[in-house]
């Protein structure tokens, strides 16, 4: 087990979410996203009061916060070059470089098990809510 599965856990409801999120959007659409975050007491991963499912890039910019960390989970249908669709399953990686010390290293420590428990197929870093305007064309969209 590695040091960051101890030092950070996600609730049986929390690894099921994830489950479902990820099977439910590989079908989907239209974007979907969920933010996540680290309950700084109990080091738990899970997800926002809001439990909301985000359907735009706008959505989730208005609710990211200036000064705290933040994982995005988010499918991001798209259709490539050759006319495919494909819905890549991207974690978001949300570090503000106005939030303190002890935040970044905490979620930079849980950053790896946060991908691998979400099983996403790549990790893109942000930096503030605008950079999420980029984020198609990171993905390939045309």
């Amino acid at each position: 087990m590695s040091s960051e599965a101890r030092l950070y856990t996600f609730s049986q409801e929390t690894k099921d979410h994830l489950r479902k999120f990820r099977l439910t959007t590989s079908r989907a659409t239209g974007p979907q996203a969920v933010i996540y975050l680290i309950d700084k007491k109990t080091h738990e991963i899970k997800q926002d009061e809001d439990k909301v499912v985000y359907k735009s890039l706008e959505e989730i910019a208005d609710d990211l916060p200036d000064n705290s960390p933040r994982y995005i989970l988010l499918s991001y249908p798209l259709t490539l070059s050759s006319g495919r669709v494909s819905v890549p399953y991207v974690l978001l990686y949300y570090l503000p470089t106005t939030c303190n010390a002890e935040s970044r290293m905490m979620y930079a420590g849980a950053k790896e098990l946060m991908r691998n428990t979400s099983e996403v197929g790549k990790v893109l870093d942000i930096e503030s809510a605008d950079d999420l305007e980029g984020i198609p064309k990171q993905l390939g969209a045309e």
